[in-house]
């Protein structure tokens, strides 16, 4: 029986990972749960699977938590040292899905442990690529993507030689405003920016989709998980969702991965890799897609992609930089205090006030991410107040 351990379980990706766990009854021990504030759902699945902990990230709902798992034999925590305690217990897989630059540390823990990471946090590889890459070769560990995208990507270079890779093509919806003018995207509101055309997700992905934020994120964790040059990176907007990634041999072939928009596609992979399973997504029958359609991404209108390459051309903890001014910048937008167009402006007024700090080009570390992911949102935060 293999121990496996979901953090984030309550979000959209956690609870993809828990159906199929749920789907495979017998075959997996499940150690350790987290999840936010929906402490009700990360309750009930704690209580459902038998988990030995469940943890809150918030330490002012621990005494709900408590009183929901009274009477069971599951372990009730709280707080960032409870996430990464539960981090540190034994298992063989963990899936790493907490949002955000929170998501490092635990996943580190698990990659320490020789376990396997399947990595949906893509800030733990836009942050810190070489200190995730470098924790997993010295420890034995071994590191899955669950980016539809990377997994796409991983999947076509089965078997193949990464040498022989001329391109890598990751594809976007294009978000909720692919078919705006240019001249309304300034006035978008927060509603119109969460509901995406595709995909079910939580609404801060779903807003990354719409600012194509979340497709810059991915251009830079194609580069740190593959090794591959920034050049031969490209972005796609492939509004169907469809084809989630292409890659491009040095012989002219480009092998696509093919599927619906479903994340347990991804996620399955990675829970039951190396065996290919069954699993419970949609047939696509070619006759009644008819076709599928490509534009290029407009970088007037998606700035991200431009700053995820300066990004990737500078190296070091730009990655941490740039993660933590986004995360600050969409945390206004979603409070109302700057518009949707000002995130990335916000984004880039950050990145270049860092560019010259000797902090940017330290070690990457646990210690200095963490210290850069601060500047960034102080320096997000100033630039925020002077738009307000």
């Amino acid at each position: 029986m293999r121990r496996i351990s979901v953090f984030g379980s309550t979000g959209s990706i956690g609870c993809n990972t828990l159906d199929l766990v749920d789907r495979a009854a017998g075959e997996y021990r499940v150690v350790a749960l987290t999840g936010g504030r929906n402490v009700a759902l990360l309750a009930e699945q704690a209580l459902r699977l038998r988990a030995e902990v469940a943890v809150t990230a918030h330490e002012d709902c621990l005494d709900e938590l408590r009183g929901l798992l009274a009477g069971s034999d599951v372990e009730a925590a709280a707080g960032t040292g409870a996430i990464a305690e539960a981090a540190r217990r034994p298992v063989d897989w963990a899936m790493s899905a907490i949002v955000g630059a929170a998501g490092l540390p635990p996943g580190i823990a698990v990659l320490e442990q020789g376990a396997t990471l399947a990595l949906a946090n893509k800030e733990s590889l836009v942050t810190a690529g070489p200190l995730v890459l470098a924790t997993a070769k010295a420890h034995g560990g071994t590191l899955l993507p669950v980016d539809s995208e990377h997994s796409a990507v991983f999947q076509a270079l089965v078997g193949e030689d990464i040498s022989a890779v001329e391109r890598i093509i990751i594809t976007a919806s294009g978000g909720a405003f692919r078919d705006w003018p240019l001249e309304k995207l300034a006035g978008a509101t927060l509603a119109e920016a969460s509901c995406h055309p595709n995909w079910a997700m939580g609404q801060r992905i779903t807003i990354d989709s719409a600012s194509l934020f979340n497709k810059a994120l991915e251009l830079i964790e194609t580069k740190e998980y593959f090794g591959i040059a920034p050049e031969r990176i490209e972005a796609l907007v492939h509004p169907e969702s469809m084809i989630h990634a292409m890659v491009g041999f040095n012989d002219g072939a480009l092998m696509a991965h093919v599927g619906p928009p479903d994340m347990r596609h991804a996620i399955g992979f990675a829970l039951h890799w190396p065996e290919r399973r069954a699993l419970p997504v949609e047939r696509l029958d070619f006759a009644k897609l008819g076709q599928f359609t490509f534009r290029a991404p407009d970088e007037a209108r998606y700035p991200a992609l431009r700053l995820a390459r300066e990004v990737m051309a500078a190296g070091g903890l730009s990655g941490a930089v740039f993660n933590g001014a986004k995360e600050r910048a969409l945390d206004g937008f979603i409070a109302g205090e700057i518009g949707f167009l000002d995130m990335a402006a916000v984004v880039e007024e950050v990145l270049t006030k860092l560019s010259a700090d000797s902090l940017i080009n330290a070690d990457i570390s646990l210690d200095t991410v963490a210290a850069t992911d601060h500047l960034a949102r102080v320096e997000a935060e100033r630039a925020i107040r002077a738009r307000v």
